[in-house]
Parts: structure tokens; C-alpha cells; sequence
């Protein structure tokens, strides 16, 4: 009887872990706020909000090294957009239209810019089971995957 109840035990956990992953991807409003960014060495805070169009954009609002050794703010120097490689690092737009896919539960339709390399990925975009951000850039069927933590700013 031990044993019944503790398999019972593991298989309502294992419900509530899966039905606490699909909450989140339920409702595409549920991706505003901000997010955590650790790539290497770089460290950021970034913003998903809201367009008037009902898609949502990620912008960098704050960089752990924003200057360099001379005291200047680092620019979007690789972007591959002359006209943005002035833009100051802390305000580099990451994604924008990105779409809710209610059937997918999940975020799509656009691209993510990667500024540490001057390229632009098409993305998916979902939470996991612990409430990180996932999100996947593929570029010619090569994908990389990085995990956003939420920040309560």
C-alpha cells in the first residue's frame, strides 16, 4: 500500500510540473516582463513588451560591462543595419514581432539578433518547466538554445 501511494505521489507531481509548464505557454501576455541573459561572459537584463499590433518586443535595458576601457558606451557595432551600429548596447532591440501561436503554445513568426555576432536567427520561443525562458534561434537548420531567467523588477 506504501508503494501505491507514493507511485501516486510521483504521478501527481509529475501532472503539476507538466500543467505548471503549459500555464505559462497558455496566454501569450504571459512572456512580458524582464528576463535574465547570461551568454558567456556577457551579462544582461532584458524587456519583452508589448506592441500596439498585440506582438511583443525584447529589448536590452541594462549590461553588467556597458563601457569600455576608455570610459565609452559599447555601440551595435556588428549590426549588420549601418544605420544601427550607433545604437548604445543597453538599448539593442532583440526581437520584434514576435507572434503568440496559440496552437503551438508557443512564440514565433520573426527573428532573434544575435549582437554578439551581427546575426539574425529565426526563433521559438516557449517557457520550461521551471519557468525559464526558452529561446531557440535556428539559421539554415543550425540551432542554438539559451534559458532566460525571470527577474521580479
Amino acid at each position: 500500500m506504501k508503494r501505491e501511494g507514493l507511485m501516486l505521489g510521483l504521478l501527481m507531481a509529475a501532472v503539476m510540473t507538466v500543467g505548471a509548464q503549459n500555464v505559462l505557454n497558455d496566454k501569450g501576455d504571459n512572456i512580458l516582463g524582464q528576463y535574465l541573459v547570461e551568454q558567456g561572459s556577457d551579462v544582461s537584463k532584458v524587456r519583452f513588451t508589448k506592441a500596439s499590433d498585440g506582438s511583443y518586443t525584447c529589448q536590452i535595458y541594462w549590461l553588467r560591462d556597458l563601457y569600455d576601457k576608455d570610459g565609452k558606451v559599447y555601440t551595435d557595432e556588428r549590426n549588420p543595419d549601418k544605420s544601427l551600429r550607433n545604437v548604445p548596447a543597453n538599448k539593442i532591440v532583440l526581437i520584434k514581432g514576435l507572434k503568440y501561436n496559440a496552437s503551438k503554445k508557443q512564440w514565433d513568426g520573426t527573428k532573434v539578433y544575435d549582437p554578439q555576432r551581427g546575426l539574425k536567427a529565426n526563433v521559438v520561443v516557449t517557457f520550461t518547466d521551471d519557468g525559464q525562458l526558452k529561446v531557440k534561434g535556428s539559421v539554415l537548420g543550425i540551432s542554438e538554445t539559451v534559458y532566460w531567467k525571470r527577474l521580479n523588477e
